[in-house]
């Protein structure tokens, strides 16, 4: 880990404790082992499903050791293009956005596929130019409303779960592609979209207000959905410094969002007034696109086309940087899992770096520790034969999500250069 000379060090917030808690993980690593052990022996075969926590099934000690241990199965998709975004919605199903502007449920025990309608606008609002598919997928935390993008791609689609009822689309808070959404709480979202603006949501039922009450089918499969509420935002603001807001992250302890923007300015917004609070320049400042919050190390991790970045926003001069093991390629998704920051690449492979430790994970050889995934599906078109003709292209990790027991990862993406048309999912376990 290369460090800038700072006058303060990034460190957990529980730094003083750290010699107890490593005495704890080393007390219950049998314990842990033996509960992963039977959960994946018990999920493999089929048998009923055990009586443990799932949420915290893995110790911080155990989750350093599964990442050696996971298998891919891979998905074909089908003629799909890039998966942009996804989440689990069960131990079973997993939603994916792609870049054509499909939401699709996938079934990751049988391999089907389910398309979910997309949401329609009002005649009020106007498409964002040259749309660009679907970049965020998040659930509200009690998991009953699923955020999206619309049919209109600058627009914000809320879905009721597990059924997929169209519950609200949010129009009018942004003229250009919405990048990322969070929510605060139940009610309450955040997008930030390519306009450089941050939108406040309040979701709103369609029996809340009769006369705001939208009956239109998705334009693009035809089929009719139920009636859904058309809203604008709470409020709408310009973020300050910031070139495309490209990513969010929400940490609820301090009442704190995070926001990414392309021009690469991290800032911190205060949710409560909706204000901003801080800004500053960061360090590596190309192709940052990608931001995770560790609430166990109060840290933010950014990632770049080298570097990935750990901000700590409490000591605003600190940014601590981890060289990224395929520089060229880019960070293209992160995702904190205790002690553990996994790292979707460019290049198709999946990296882990243990922030205690301050080292990438290795395998028994000495290597890093490295998933690298299946060829996926590539589209041998016109552009293809004419720019990037017997070329190695892998697909690179565009997202990347682990189920609620910490065992599985699901990761998906497709080719990284823009006018290359393919797809890649798998699921590690």
């Amino acid at each position: 880990m290369n460090s800038k000379p700072i006058n303060c060090t990034f460190r957990s917030p529980c730094s003083a404790s750290r010699r107890e808690s490593r005495s704890r993980d080393l007390n219950n690593q049998d314990y842990g082992y033996l509960d992963v052990f039977r959960h994946i022996q018990n999920r493999q075969y089929g048998g009923k499903q055990l009586n443990v926590n799932q949420e915290k099934l893995l110790s911080p000690y155990v989750s350093k050791h599964i990442p050696p241990l996971l298998a891919e199965k891979e998905f074909e998709l089908g003629k799909i293009n890039k998966i942009f975004s996804s989440h689990w919605l069960d131990d079973r199903q997993v939603a994916m956005g792609t870049k054509c502007n499909k939401l699709i449920v996938l079934d990751t025990k049988t391999g089907k596929q389910f398309h979910i309608p997309s949401l329609k606008s009002s005649k009020n609002s106007i498409p964002a130019e040259c749309p660009c598919g679907i970049h965020s997928i998040a659930l509200n935390p009690s998991q009953t409303l699923f955020a999206t993008g619309a049919e209109n791609t600058n627009d914000l689609a809320v879905y009721q779960l597990p059924t997929f009822d169209p519950a609200m689309v949010g129009e009018n808070g942004h003229n250009d592609w919405i990048f990322d959404i969070t929510w605060i709480d139940d009610e309450y979202l955040v997008t930030g979209s390519r306009d450089s603006k941050l939108a406040l949501w309040r979701v709103e039922m369609a029996e809340s207000d009769p006369a705001e009450i939208s009956t239109l089918p998705s334009s693009s499969t035809g089929i009719p959905v139920p009636d859904y509420a058309i809203t604008t935002p709470v409020v709408s603001r310009f973020c300050e410094k910031a070139q495309k807001v490209r990513a969010l992250a929400y940490n609820d302890d301090r009442k704190e969002l995070a926001v990414l923007s392309l021009n690469a300015y991290f800032h911190l917004w205060d949710v409560e007034t909706f204000n901003a609070r801080s800004h500053r320049g960061l360090i590596h400042s190309r192709e940052n696109v990608c931001m995770t919050v560790s609430k166990r190390y109060c840290s933010y991790a950014v990632g770049s086309q080298s570097h990935i970045d750990l901000l700590d926003p409490r000591c605003p001069n600190t940014q601590t940087s981890i060289v990224s093991k395929h520089r060229g390629s880019g960070v293209r998704s992160l995702t904190f899992t205790d002690d553990i920051l996994t790292i979707g690449t460019g290049v198709g492979v999946i990296l882990f770096f243990d922030i205690r430790a301050g080292r990438y994970l290795e395998s028994e050889c000495g290597h890093a520790c490295s998933l690298n995934v299946g060829s996926g599906w590539l589209r041998h078109d016109e552009t293809y034969r004419d720019f990037f003709w017997e070329s190695d292209y892998p697909s690179a990790i565009y997202t990347h999500r682990y189920d609620s027991t910490g065992t599985r990862l699901f990761a998906a993406g497709g080719p990284l250069p823009a006018g290359l048309w393919g797809n890649y999912a798998g699921l590690w376990r």
